[in-house]
């Protein structure tokens, strides 16, 4: 049986334990193949401009794969709904296939594996941790969702795209793409806001784009599971780096009758809390897995 540690690694070491037992690899997979992912769809809308092989054409709003294949931000035609403008059927066909698409992956894996934006957030969490940097305004984690009702509700009344006009994934997006413009201004107050203001505060309180990716998700079928809490020696690596701490306490620390599956909503599928373990207590699912963890410490 695992020995209960007293005192719980400094957040600055997370992942300290798992690269010194598993090795580097181990410790930083899920990580480094979320930033190949980000970069290679970075590199997708960039063939085209580099190199006139336009495999995706478009931007994170709206796209098409192959000059075939609609892809379309949902949260973006939701807007074009909320102000009354029914828009062209290859819109609302590319925002089907998302909607699809992430309904039965994983739950918000649009934003771990996906959104450029997650590489700026992990750079404010990581630099919070190595300087220190504890102390952190209160936001409740459910302001997400009123942000998203207020921007369709918005759009609504204005009969514009509300969101648009600041949506910071498109600008950063533009940046990669088209270089540096005016909006980057918004990625650049985020990432402080992160840095000093609030843990995970964008991502994890704020962005109503994470927000409709967890209701899509809700019921996906990847899930992190935690495969036998006996291990868990409460080091608290996997709750320093995981930007949705609160979806870990049921699965890891619960009674026998909660799951031991990460069914929350909010859980982004990133991983890390399965990198920085050095005692393997987590692995990546179904969510229809036998619920065989039953052991507590």
């Amino acid at each position: 049986m695992a020995t209960v540690k007293f005192t719980p690694n400094k957040p600055k070491n997370a992942g300290l334990e798992a690269r010194q037992k598993l090795g580097w690899w181990r410790a930083y997979r899920f990580l480094l193949l979320r930033r190949l992912s980000q970069l290679s769809i970075i590199l997708l809308f960039l063939t085209g401009p580099l190199w006139k092989v336009w495999i995706l054409k478009g931007n994170y709003s709206a796209s098409v794969l192959f000059d075939r294949i609609p892809l379309t931000d949902p949260l973006i035609t939701m807007e074009s709904l909320a102000t009354g403008y029914l828009p062209e059927w290859t819109t609302i066909l590319g925002a089907f296939i998302i909607v699809v698409f992430y309904a039965l992956i994983a739950s918000k894996a649009f934003c771990s594996w996906v959104c450029p934006m997650n590489m700026v957030t992990d750079l404010s969490a990581w630099l919070r941790r190595k300087l220190g940097i504890r102390q952190s305004a209160k936001l409740p984690r459910q302001l997400r969702y009123g942000m998203l009702l207020m921007i369709l509700v918005g759009s609504a009344i204005s009969g514009t795209l509300l969101w648009e006009w600041i949506n910071p994934v498109a600008a950063l997006g533009r940046a990669f793409v088209f270089g540096l413009g005016a909006t980057l201004w918004l990625v650049a107050i985020i990432f402080l806001f992160d840095l000093f203001v609030v843990e995970h505060g964008w991502c994890g309180h704020l962005c109503p784009i994470g927000a409709l990716y967890g209701l899509i998700g809700a019921k996906s079928m990847i899930k992190v599971n935690v495969v036998d809490r006996s291990r868990c020696d409460r080091c608290m690596d996997c709750y320093n780096v995981c930007p949705e701490p609160q979806v870990l306490r049921l699965p890891l620390h619960g009674s026998v009758q909660d799951s031991p599956i990460i069914l929350d909503k909010d859980c982004i599928s990133c991983g890390r809390c399965i990198d920085v373990c050095a005692e393997q207590v987590f692995a990546f699912g179904s969510r229809f897995e036998k619920q065989i963890t039953i052991k507590n410490i």
